[in-house]
């Protein structure tokens, strides 16, 4: 992966109680797919977890692997709803060790980049949610790479299942540039503070990339979904502002209110988006 695990430990270990603070109970860390208007975060959460379980056409009798499984949320929708293997590899410390501790029966949590990663025997499933912007730096973009490495991402999962085997893939997208120097600002500490070394990829170089051993089966973009989703961890958030200034810091408290106050405005002005695509190997 273009981030480290230093990185990914900075963007997803400040504290794992911290971060049960304002996700939802289950603790998914990527957009919601909301379907009502008084739906509640929760409700939400399970309408994507139950998107993605439908699309890698996962049952009782499958085995699949969460490519960047973060806390375990979406592993722990699978052991509820059946499955024979639920296995998740990640770079974060505190993630894994958080999802080891949910105790999940036929769930296993490995800390490993992807490209390390062998499969004991072929997967029936992929599911991978917001992992791919870890994949490829702002200075490999520019550089003209990020094709190139989403492609070998593609290519490298391709391996782990059989033809015909579904995977559900989900990423935040970039789009439009702001032009108000505040709005880059706030963008930059976002990129630069929270999420180091990585970068959201263009919905255009996906579809470049999946080929040649995926087609597109169907793809949705949630864009005022994942909008939804931030404003209500930025309304948590501040809930919790006061114990949240106590215990990490006056420090902590700012940046996060920082950075997700520019996520609620960023998906408003389509600065971004997120996209939920059905793969099926072909090759």
């Amino acid at each position: 992966m273009t981030s480290t695990q230093e990185q990914i430990d900075l963007s997803y270990s400040v504290s794992n109680d911290f971060f049960q603070l304002w996700l939802d109970k289950n603790m998914h860390y990527t957009s919601a797919v909301f379907s009502a208007a008084d739906q509640s975060l929760e409700e939400a959460q399970e309408n994507k977890a139950r998107v993605l379980y439908d699309f890698a056409e996962l049952n009782q009798n499958r085995r699949v692997l969460d490519i960047g499984c973060g806390w375990g949320s979406f592993l722990e929708y699978c052991t509820r709803r059946g499955i024979q293997q639920a296995d998740g590899i990640t770079l974060s410390v505190e993630q894994r060790a958080y999802a080891e501790a949910r105790g999940l029966e036929k769930a296993r949590f490995m800390l490993c980049d992807y490209k390390d990663f062998v499969p004991e025997q072929p997967y029936d499933g992929l599911v991978s949610i917001e992992m791919i912007d870890h994949l490829c730096s702002p200075a490999q973009a520019r550089e003209g790479k990020a094709v190139e490495l989403y492609r070998s991402y593609f290519n490298t999962l391709a391996q782990w299942v059989q033809p015909g085997s579904c995977f559900a893939f989900q990423a935040i997208l970039r789009n439009r540039i702001p032009r108000k120097r505040q709005d880059l600002l706030d963008l930059q500490f976002t990129a630069d503070v929270v999420f180091p070394g990585g970068l959201n990829p263009r919905l255009e170089e996906l579809i470049l990339a999946v080929n040649p051993h995926w087609e597109i089966l169907e793809l949705h973009t949630l864009r005022t979904d994942y909008g939804r989703t931030t404003a209500e961890w930025l309304r948590r958030l501040r809930l919790n502002e006061a114990f949240i200034r106590q215990t990490w810091g006056d420090q902590i408290f700012m940046d996060y209110d920082r950075y997700l106050s520019t996520c609620v405005r960023t998906f408003e002005a389509h600065w971004s988006s997120d996209v939920q695509m059905k793969l099926r190997r072909i090759t």
